[in-house]
């Protein structure tokens, strides 16, 4: 049976959904660099954990702040000089919540370059080398939002939405040579991002088909399968994992 091998890197690697991504691929048998912006001391612990329970593996953090361009530029130069990756997941996000007719701007596109901007330099600089090896996986986190209206999303829909044409893109343009690129689209999750709306957990469960938030493993196995050998003819999808939400109509009975 064919297993998994190589080096991937992670953005936004340091907790949450991150860090739950950093530990199923490296249990899946790759090596790992993963970015962090401000989680220095949870970095720090993580690799202490994976240092103890996968010994054979190499992990390593980035400190790197996604929305700084010159920051992104010089990570992808170096990226640029070292051997292709197996893979890349593109986990780092940030939030924008504001009503879609009163935006600001600067604020949205710091989202944008958050989202979707620092991705597609860092993918420009991993995919060449990745089409010449023949074999390379690129999976990109977004939401549903991309695919359902949510009220006060406007500016993070648009750049998660902007990340799945490009996405979408680049998959048909890479399929030749071996790469493949997916969209997971996660919906809520049961991390710390969600501690500002404890107040309506209980009502917004209940309109989860699910009526639970994922957990953040749920999402990681899914990430670890889209980088396995398994889905080596999946490609330009894009995969919900949201309990149900984006199938149901949302007007109850």
């Amino acid at each position: 049976m064919t297993t998994s091998s190589g080096h991937v890197l992670v953005t936004g690697g340091g907790r949450g959904l991150g860090a739950a991504i950093v530990r199923a691929v490296v249990a899946a048998g790759y090596d790992v660099t993963f970015t962090v912006r401000s989680a220095t001391a949870e970095a720090e612990a993580l690799i202490a954990e994976l240092t103890a329970t996968a010994p054979g593996r190499k992990v390593a953090v980035e400190t790197l702040d996604l929305s700084d361009k010159d920051a992104v530029e010089a990570l992808a130069k170096k990226l640029e000089e070292r051997p292709a990756f197996a893979g890349f997941v593109h986990n780092a996000g940030q939030s924008y919540d504001a009503l879609a007719m009163m935006l600001d701007q600067a604020k949205a596109e710091s989202a944008m370059q958050v989202n979707f901007w620092s991705f597609t330099r860092l993918v420009g600089a991993l995919t060449r080398p990745m089409m010449r090896a023949k074999c390379g996986r690129i999976v990109a986190i977004g939401s549903i939002t991309a695919l359902q209206a949510n009220q006060g999303n406007a500016a993070y829909a648009a750049s998660k939405a902007a990340l799945l044409g490009y996405v979408r893109t680049l998959a048909i343009e890479t399929a030749r040579t071996g790469v493949t690129v997916n969209y997971v689209a996660p919906g809520f999750i049961d991390t710390a991002m969600m501690a500002p709306y404890e107040k309506y957990r209980a009502q917004m469960e209940g309109q989860i088909p699910a009526r639970r938030f994922a957990r953040p493993d749920e999402i990681a196995g899914v990430v670890t399968f889209l980088l396995s050998p398994a889905a080596s003819y999946v490609t330009g999808a894009v995969l919900p994992v949201d309990g149900g939400l984006s199938a149901a109509i949302g007007v109850h009975r």
